[in-house]
């Protein structure tokens, strides 16, 4: 029998998922990114959001309150992060034309993890999709030094955060005996 002590609240009622998926991309990411993140967001009828977070950069606050994204370092500055911008743009273009999902491209300035969370908080994403490193020392040394964004994401902020593998290690391949098929 039910009594009120096993009920101490009110049922759970799941609500509507109404808030966009948002991606963070990066140049030369595998499209699989992209590609996964414009699959959940037709699924769940949302828009997404795709943003890139230049590292060269951060924000500062004016006397007058705007906001500005500033150089890191101004005498080794990327003169073109609007080149970089539009070239991530054109190619989110021909990938997700035509697949009949609605999404938008930001262009965010600073710590990628905290400048994701800030667009999430800011326009309600129902989660956020990342995608893995690529393999190699580079990689490795990088993560060491900075760490993962996806594991950043996970500890900052409420949302899931959803990690698409990116160049998985290769799978073992048994040894082929002689005479035995495949």
């Amino acid at each position: 029998m039910n009594t009120p002590a096993d009920h101490p609240g009110p049922a759970y009622v799941p609500r509507k998922i109404t808030g966009p998926v948002l991606t963070g991309v990066v140049p030369g990411q595998p499209l699989a990114v992209a590609h996964r993140a414009a699959e959940l967001a037709v699924s769940l009828d949302v828009e997404l959001v795709c943003a890139y977070v230049d590292v060269t950069t951060y924000l500062a606050e004016e006397p007058d309150g705007r906001v500005e994204a500033l150089p890191i370092d101004p005498d080794g500055i990327d003169d073109d992060i609007e080149g970089i911008s539009a070239g991530i743009r054109e190619r989110l273009q021909e990938a997700l034309e035509g697949a009949g999902v609605r999404w938008s491209f930001v262009t965010l300035a600073g710590d990628p993890a905290r400048a994701l969370g800030r667009l999430a908080e800011s326009r309600d994403a129902s989660v956020i999709v990342v995608g893995t490193r690529e393999r190699g020392l580079g990689a490795r040394l990088e993560e060491l030094l900075v760490g993962s964004v996806a594991v950043h994401l996970t500890h900052r902020q409420h949302r899931p955060v959803l990690v698409v593998p990116l160049a998985p290690y290769p799978k073992p391949h048994a040894k082929q005996r002689g005479g035995e098929g495949r």
